[in-house]
């Protein structure tokens, strides 16, 4: 598969099959994934890829803490501006829209939406978890040079007929999952990354969010100029 069609075929997958992912083919991922750009070279993302009962045990963690923590712990940094202006504010809240109208959610059933965001830390299904720290001594550069490293994760996922989730729901649950993890305390979780296998009869997968048209995001200048 060429870049572009693994850009264009690449979606949140939020409904995978059960069927495994072999360690070999999330080691040579991450192996690819490591040529990802970073300013000095830093390489400043730390990755625990779990699968099997390891993954298991931490799903079921959070699934017990759930019952009296709905919403989790308090983060370690903010996902969202508090104050999200336009044109961001409508484009999260269509996105939002569009996933539940996939499954038959109306806006005013909390009790359903509840359940589907639940979904969220059981990696909706998916047999392979990644959690991807970053050095707490880092700033906003290498939070960068972190989402480069996630995009080719997710590109060579693509390469090998897999589909994945980048979910940073998974940072509210930061002190459980280093419960399991042991992570350095320098290390702070940024996200987790579902993956596997989609399952394509999931109506959820068959939602592809709207992009802004190249217009609407670049100013061109210069092109098509003669000396």
């Amino acid at each position: 598969m060429d870049v572009l069609n693994a850009l264009d075929s690449r979606f949140s997958c939020r409904a995978f099959l059960s069927r495994p992912v072999p360690e070999q083919v999330v080691r040579d991922i991450l192996q690819a994934a490591s040529r990802a750009p970073s300013g000095g070279n830093l390489q400043p993302w730390h990755v625990h890829a779990l699968a099997g009962d390891p993954l298991q045990r931490l799903v079921g963690a959070v699934r017990e803490r759930m019952s009296e923590m709905p919403r989790g712990e308090p983060g370690e940094y903010r996902v969202y501006p508090p104050d999200l202006k336009e044109p961001y504010a409508s484009r999260r809240f269509r996105a939002g829209e569009d996933l539940y109208a996939t499954i038959g959610v109306a806006r005013e059933d909390k009790v359903a939406r509840g359940r589907q965001f639940r979904r969220n830390f059981e990696l909706f299904g998916a047999p392979v978890g990644l959690f991807v720290y970053l050095d707490r001594t880092m700033g906003p550069p290498q939070w960068a040079d972190c989402g480069m490293f996630l995009q080719s994760v997710m590109l060579a996922a693509r390469a090998h007929g897999l589909h994945s989730c980048a979910q940073e729901a998974w940072a509210q649950w930061h002190s459980l999952v280093a419960d399991h993890l042991k992570p350095p305390a320098v290390h702070m979780l940024f996200c987790a990354v579902a993956l596997g296998y989609a399952d394509e009869a999931a109506p959820i997968n068959g939602l592809r969010t709207e992009r802004a048209a190249v217009e609407d995001f670049t100013r061109f200048s210069g092109f098509g100029e003669t000396a």
